[in-house]
């Protein structure tokens, strides 16, 4: 049994990342109500960088400054969207665990309130996400992928100005944030294939960090670790960065464990899909073999010219 002290919660600014950050508080409260937990709110170089791509800044920049004040015993915890996470992390942080997995799905929001299929020609659809560009593109040929940056809210209002008519983001956010009546339509998994980690909360630790590992312990998620561990495990052995648009679903399904991957050229016409069913008990593993398939199946020839 742990001994009650306080704990310090590092996150983002934003306020998705504040939304996140409460809900992990919430969740350790109720096993351990004798804690107090103190958010810790972390400037990172994505959140100052307001003008560089998403893609050009890499994966792991939204990451990284409070990975550093963990290292510095400045927080005891780091909370982060899973996406946002380097497939390797420093050295003496390990993933202590997860939240149980919110809807991984991307939605469409227009100002037409329409599907994606019924939105008029050269509608300018606003995303950071060269997958999600991909994948547009690969099933809307007509429309127009436009570059946007900013938090949920952000990008919400941008898509009522003049500029754009639409975007496409994380379900997660809105349903984290309650803003799900935005939401014109959710896009079917297996036809637009989610981020490595979407929608899942991730909370990192040091490892020699004994006690607050077994506090963690106490609220992880298994199945929506398992399904990080294969999603993570795909992004490591497939490569190709952020400029180029790959992306794994992993979930178990009577009994079995199945990783959805595909990999496309950015402006989608090009696209390879793959699904392998393994048995559960080796995410990883199962996440390995659905980017070596996808590589095999011609992907390879894309992630290369990517890198």
């Amino acid at each position: 049994m742990t001994t009650p002290r306080t704990v310090r919660v590092g996150s983002r600014e934003s306020p998705l990342a504040i939304a996140q950050s409460e809900e992990v508080v919430s969740k350790l409260l109720t096993s351990f109500p004798a804690h107090d937990f103190t958010i810790v709110r972390i400037s990172t170089g994505g959140d100052r960088d307001k003008v560089s791509s998403l893609q050009s800044l890499g994966r792991g920049t939204f990451s990284k400054d409070i990975e550093d004040a963990l290292l510095r015993g400045e927080v005891d915890l780091a909370v982060h969207s899973a996406k946002d996470l380097a497939p390797d992390l420093p050295d003496g942080l390990t993933l202590g665990g997860v939240l149980e997995r919110e809807d991984p799905r991307d939605v469409l929001v227009n100002r037409w309130g329409v599907t994606l299929a019924e939105l008029p020609a050269s509608a300018r659809i606003g995303t950071g996400s060269p997958r999600r560009g991909a994948q547009i593109l690969a099933l809307r040929p007509d429309l127009h992928v436009l570059p946007i940056r900013g938090n949920v809210g952000t990008r919400l209002e941008k898509s009522r100005g003049s500029d754009y008519d639409g975007i496409v983001l994380a379900a997660a956010g809105l349903l984290r944030l309650g803003m799900q009546s935005e939401v014109t339509e959710y896009l079917d998994p297996h036809a637009f294939t989610p981020e490595a980690g979407q929608g899942t909360i991730a909370l990192q630790v040091r490892r020699d960090d004994a006690q607050t590992m077994e506090m963690i312990a106490a609220v992880d998620h298994e199945p929506s670790r398992n399904s990080l561990t294969a999603e993570r495990a795909f992004v490591d052995v497939i490569g190709g960065g952020c400029n180029v648009p790959v992306a794994a679903y992993a979930r178990r399904e009577a009994g079995k464990f199945r990783v959805s991957a595909m990999a496309a050229l950015p402006d989608g016409s090009k696209m390879y899909r793959i699904e392998v069913e393994d048995e559960a008990d080796d995410p990883a593993a199962a996440g390995a073999r659905a980017a070596e398939v996808l590589l095999d199946q011609g992907a390879r020839q894309i992630v290369e010219a990517g890198r």
